[in-house]
């Protein structure tokens, strides 16, 4: 098992070995799942909006991801194309529902933090720590025509999101450079820990809220429909508005907004995945 890391890597040594990237993007995972509270999402201390998933579903399927992560890396040092990419992070998918009993905990991470591990293997060589924007814009420059003219998976529940409600969602996001995770999750993170030094916890979960404030999360969407989509992004600007983990109480109203998720059954996933994403970014980039 990969330990988890207290704080964030401030001396990331590159190049990297694939197998280097990929513990960074599998700790990524991990560290998403031990913050509480998130609204409406599985953490180490309650399964959310979810009845089908908890924290051990998580960590099982992040630790089976690793060795596609590092083949992921390993592609992208190699120079390979989006077909290459999506036949691993097909393969990455099968073994991720064989250690969940068949359950989707990291679909979207797969195809968004697999992205970022492949730029990352593509750029391991070039500098001690990459500068600010290169794993994302590696990621629009080499592979964003193909993620966007690529094969849909038109029964799953994100492109029927999409369709429904004329939104780009998660290959948008991608195929532009990961706009939201550069704009928001990254100084939402870095802000954050100015505001509490030493509570890394608390700064994942003002990065989350400012996500899902923010994020044209298509998981909200299919759950909620336009008005779950509508409260979740309103509630977590009024978090965020209010003060955020600023207030003495902000773990109290934070817990109170997971709670109105779990009670209309939202669940932000592409929240999620986006601060696992910011997370992995964070510790390869200069601020």
């Amino acid at each position: 098992m990969i330990a988890l890391a207290r704080s964030p890597v401030r001396d990331a040594r590159i190049p990297l070995s694939p197998g280097d990237i990929a513990e960074r993007a599998v700790e990524s995972l991990r560290r998403e799942v031990e913050t509480y509270p998130k609204p409406g999402l599985v953490s180490h201390v309650d399964r959310g909006s979810h009845a089908d998933m908890d924290a051990g579903t998580f960590r099982a399927s992040a630790t089976a991801l690793l060795p596609y992560f590092a083949e992921l890396a390993d592609a992208g040092a190699a120079g390979a194309g989006m077909t290459a990419l999506r036949r691993i992070g097909i393969e990455g998918e099968i073994a991720m529902r064989e250690a969940t009993g068949g359950v989707n905990t990291h679909r979207g991470a797969i195809f968004g933090l697999g992205l970022l591990t492949a730029a990352a293997g593509a750029l391991a060589h070039t500098a001690r720590r990459l500068p600010p924007g290169a794993l994302g814009r590696l990621v629009s420059e080499r592979y964003g025509e193909a993620i966007l003219t690529g094969p849909v998976l038109l029964h799953a529940p994100g492109a029927a999101a999409r369709r429904r409600y004329g939104i780009g969602g998660a290959p948008a996001e991608a195929a532009a450079g990961f706009p939201i995770l550069y704009a928001i999750g990254l100084p939402a993170l870095r802000r954050a820990r100015h505001l509490r030094p030493g509570h890394e916890e608390a700064a994942r979960v003002e990065t989350c809220f400012a996500l899902i404030a923010h994020l044209e999360d298509t998981n909200l969407l299919h759950r909620g429909g336009e008005a779950g989509y509508a409260f979740a992004r309103a509630t977590a600007s009024a978090f965020l508005a209010g003060g955020g983990i600023a207030r003495d109480d902000w773990r109290a109203r934070a817990e109170a907004v997971h709670r109105a998720f779990v009670a209309r059954n939202l669940s932000p996933g592409g929240s999620a995945d986006l601060l696992a994403m910011t997370l992995f970014v964070d510790g390869l980039e200069t601020a």
